[in-house]
This record gives structure tokens, C-alpha cells and sequence, in this order.
């Protein structure tokens, strides 16, 4: 059970594991529309799982009658979850003779939920990483089976992070299967005192608050790259920043100035230091090189962004 691509490396394991298990099924989410064109599209797991013949389900909802029946039907032995995005019903998570486990991005009981990626950058934190746990019908709370942990370096964002965690949960899921399937893993329960929870992230998380220091708000852009892309308003309208750095300066100018134009970007005054955009998406354009904004705009010293 998977949806985006960060289930589809787990997926792939499973598929290589040919003499441990038979893949005989997929459960994933329903095609969305995407794009300004709004074009009907399978999710990732779903496109994989078809080039391989595999049988795919996709219930608007889990935990409706039909999907329960759906899924029990198949007999499955085990269940693996990567990003699915439901929540699994009881019944669900009662079948399967060696449970139901879970490859969820983030060092457990940290980051609890469904945006761990972003939190973790967001936050300043120095590493992640993945857990492979039994599932549980509170949320991600199960007992863990697998764990490891990789740096956050400057440079990261949540698309570099998604990709190595991606790769680094399925090399878990397959180190960890021969003990599942044999009956020697060693769960360990979590310590739920020291749980932290990661929810989706909302329109308020995107914007930015040039009062809040340069290194956090660098924190904060590359916490939302690629996506959903953190924002400030320039003139009235959204400016999406996709890529900023820290200028180690210091400035008595209000949050929110601009404070100079050169040929590395746009430097902008915070509650503390100043950054640099080189990066951005004024409303209405595609992405950008901070130097081609300027270029084709009028923005000086001393322009302001925020509301």
C-alpha cells in the first residue's frame, strides 16, 4: 500500500524478493487531476505496479465496507505501507498473519504524521531518517523494527532528503523481511513521551515571516522545496522563494527590506542576519534565477516584501 514516488523504490524491493514473497497485490490512492489542466493521473505506485501486471486497487476510502471486503479477500500474509495516506481500518490491520508494517521517514517517535520531511528541515534538525514499525490504529506509534539515521546537510531540501529516504527505505524493508518472515525481529515499543508530530503542511507554514532570523527562514525554504515552495507577498501578489542562502552580515534595516541587488541575488534584511534569494517565482511566472527577476524588473534597494 503506497502512493507517491517514495514508495515506489519500497515496491521495487518487494518485487526483487522473489524467493521471500509474492506481490499480489497494490492498494493505492485514486488518479487525481494535476497541473493548471487539471489531467486525470495515476499516482506513481499505481504506474509501477501495472508495469509489472499487477493487480491495483484504488477505494476512495479504506475503511468503507467495500474496501475493507476488498482487501481481505486477497489473504495477504503481510502488509507493507510506504506514504499510503489512508488510515488503515481494524480489520485491516488484524489479517495479515505478520501484521502490517510501515516505512515512515522520520527517526520515530520524532515526526510523527504525514509531512516528517518537511518538519525535520524546517526544524534545523541535523539528521533524519527511516523507521520500519508495526502499524498501530494510533498513528505511528507502533513498535519499531529498523531504524537508521543520515545527516541534513546545508544544502538539502525535500526533494534531495525525499529521495535518499526513499532509497534508504527500501534498503530497510529488505533487511529487515527475513526476520519478519522467520519470527526472530525484535520489536521495540517507542517512547511516546518523546513523540513530536509532523501534520501536513498548511498555506500558513508556506509564508514567510521576515521577522524570524535568516538562518530559519533558510530552514523554512528549504523545508518546502520542491514542494509546496515557502512565499512572501512582493507588490500585492504571492513571490514564491525556491532557493535562498544566509548572508552572514548583520543589518538595522526593517525585516522584510531590500537591502541591495547583485549579481548572486536578491539580499533581503531578517529579524536576525540577511539572506539571499536566487531562486524565485513571481505570481503568474515560472521559477526563476533571482538575476533574471531583476533583470526584467523594477525592484530596488530598499523595496519591501511582505503584506
Amino acid at each position: 500500500m503506497g502512493t507517491p514516488d517514495f514508495a515506489v523504490p519500497s515496491l521495487r524491493v518487494l518485487l526483487e524478493e522473489k524467493e521471500q514473497v509474492e506481490v499480489i497485490g497494490v492498494v493505492t490512492q485514486p488518479d487525481r487531476p494535476k497541473g493548471r489542466k487539471k489531467v486525470l493521473t495515476p499516482p506513481p505506485v499505481k504506474v509501477e505496479a501495472l508495469n509489472h501486471d499487477l493487480p491495483v486497487f484504488q477505494p476512495q476510502k479504506l475503511r468503507s465496507e467495500e474496501g475493507i471486503r476488498r482487501v481481505l479477500e486477497l489473504q495477504p500474509d503481510l502488509i507493507v505501507t510506504a506514504a499510503y495516506g489512508q488510515i488503515l481500518p481494524e480489520p485491516v490491520l488484524e489479517a495479515p498473519k505478520y501484521g502490517c508494517i510501515n516505512v515512515h521517514a522520520s527517526l520515530l517517535p520524532k515526526y510523527r504524521g504525514g509531512a516528517p520531511i518537511h518538519h525535520a528541515i524546517i526544524n534545523g534538525e541535523k539528521e533524519t531518517g527511516v523507521t520500519i514499525m508495526y502499524m498501530v490504529k494510533a498513528l505511528d506509534a507502533g513498535d519499531m523494527l529498523l531504524q537508521r539515521a543520515i545527516p541534513i546537510t546545508s544544502e538539502d531540501n525535500v526533494g534531495t532528503m525525499h529521495d535518499k529516504l526513499a532509497n534508504l527505505g527500501a534498503e530497510l524493508l529488505k533487511e529487515v523481511l527475513p526476520s519478519i518472515l522467520d519470527g526472530t525481529v525484535q520489536a521495540v515499543p517507542q517512547d511516546d513521551e518523546q513523540a513530536t508530530f509532523a501534520p501536513n503542511i498548511t498555506r500558513e507554514d508556506e509564508k514567510i515571516d521576515w521577522k524570524r532570523s535568516a538562518r530559519e527562514l533558510d530552514c523554512q525554504i528549504r523545508g518546502l522545496c520542491p514542494w509546496p515552495v515557502a512565499y512572501t507577498m512582493w507588490k500585492g501578489k504571492p513571490f514564491k522563494i525556491w532557493k535562498a542562502s544566509v548572508v552572514n552580515e548583520e543589518t538595522q534595516d526593517e525585516p522584510g527590506t531590500v537591502i541591495r541587488l547583485d549579481a548572486d541575488g536578491i539580499v533581503v534584511a531578517t529579524g536576525n542576519g540577511m539572506l539571499r534569494l536566487t531562486e524565485v517565482q513571481p505570481s503568474g511566472k515560472k521559477p526563476m534565477s533571482a538575476k533574471q527577476f531583476i533583470n526584467g524588473r523594477q525592484m530596488k534597494a530598499g523595496d519591501r516584501f511582505g503584506d
